[in-house]
């Protein structure tokens, strides 16, 4: 039997200089004194483009660590229940909105009452759509990040303007593209190309090259905007692909390249976009028979039975040229340490490992040694 699960959220706004109208608007979705969760380098972009919007803000949160720590995570429930916030606006990327999900679930076991949020993402792994969170524990003989999903905690409103990507640093804009692409296809895993997941993914996938392909090597995104080599429709072309990508995450579970980046993020502190630079296109090849023919989808709909060392090849082309990183080495990360990281997949995401085939647990290690 087909399903489609579909998340509570009220709207998604977009468009280009949408901010001050949207910003306006979130009081008639019940967010009417929201504190805004961001981090520090945004601040002056808050003060200027969100804040004077707010009829009643309940000011800024910003000691927000990367994979939302527990320790981070109970702070900003406190800096909520401190402020008598109602509602949360989340200005940031994953980590942010990870943060915001998880203090409005902790604030509903606290309180009896989710708190309502409102998602300005300045990346593009679209999280802003989901309901799933990550949370790293720091009790324990190390960190480890804990993925959860609540539907209450999905956004109710999503604002989209290019404006929000002008000043995210150029590696993690471009590497949480790489993310949104891994949603897409990572999520074909159990559904199939007559999915809505699948129609869907296949356009945003497909949003996202038109874009990436054409992207300037090693120009920041402010100059190459200046000198005219991509426009700020380009960047609204992307935040629609992010979005297209992930358009239906209730319905989807993700797979081995998902689970990998959140032990790499979570446990070892690389950052969160990156580890899909790093591990979807070797995923995808090693994991080519579990997808059997189901990404053709992602090749203009030819049939082939390479389709996934096709696409493969396309995304590690796209993440070579641009500069980003695609071996841990490029990191610095121990390559003593892999070893580990087969035993943290083996023991909490074995259904995943199992994606490799006959012999996973024996090519496991392997596996992770070409990642590196």
């Amino acid at each position: 039997m087909n399903e489609l699960n579909c998340l509570p959220q009220d709207a998604v706004l977009w468009g280009h200089d949408i901010l001050p109208a949207a910003t306006a608007s979130l009081e008639a979705h019940g967010l009417r004194h929201p504190l805004t969760f961001t981090v520090d380098p945004l601040r002056d972009f808050h003060a200027q483009h969100v804040a004077p919007y707010l009829k009643r803000g309940a000011g800024a949160f910003t000691d927000l660590p990367p994979h939302a720590p527990d320790t981070g995570v109970r702070c900003a429930l406190d800096a909520c229940l401190r402020a008598e916030a109602d509602s949360i606006l989340a200005l940031g990327g994953g980590s942010v909105l990870d943060a915001a999900k998880a203090v409005s679930h902790l604030h509903q076991q606290q309180t009896g009452r989710y708190l309502p949020i409102a998602a300005y993402p300045t990346t593009l792994s679209g999280s802003e759509y989901s309901h799933y969170f990550g949370v790293t524990e720091t009790v324990g003989p190390q960190p480890f990040k804990r993925s959860y999903a609540v539907r209450e905690t999905v956004p109710k409103v999503v604002v989209i303007d290019p404006k929000l990507l002008v000043n995210t640093p150029r590696e993690l804009l471009l590497s949480s593209a790489i993310k949104g692409i891994d949603h897409a296809v990572e999520g074909m895993r159990r559904v199939g190309v007559d999915h809505p997941h699948a129609i869907l993914a296949a356009a945003g996938v497909e949003r996202f090259f038109a874009v990436l392909e054409k992207w300037p090597a090693g120009t920041d995104t402010a100059e190459a905007l200046r000198s005219g080599q991509i426009t700020t429709d380009d960047l609204l072309q992307l935040q629609l692909a992010a979005w297209q990508c992930y358009f239906f995450p209730a319905s989807v579970i993700y797979g081995l390249s998902h689970r990998i980046g959140h032990i790499l993020g979570g446990t070892y502190g690389l950052p969160h976009s990156v580890t899909s630079c790093i591990t979807l296109a070797p995923v995808l090849q090693a994991c080519a028979a579990t997808y059997g023919n189901k990404l053709n989808i992602f090749c203009h709909g030819e049939t082939t039975a390479d389709a996934a060392p096709a696409l493969a090849g396309r995304i590690a082309g796209v993440v070579k040229r641009l500069g980003l990183p695609y071996r841990l080495r490029d990191l610095d990360f121990d390559r003593a340490r892999l070893a580990q990281v087969a035993a943290l997949l083996r023991q909490n995401y074995a259904a995943e490992v199992a994606d490799l085939g006959d012999g996973a647990d024996a090519m496991l290690h392997t596996f992770l040694e070409r990642l590196w």
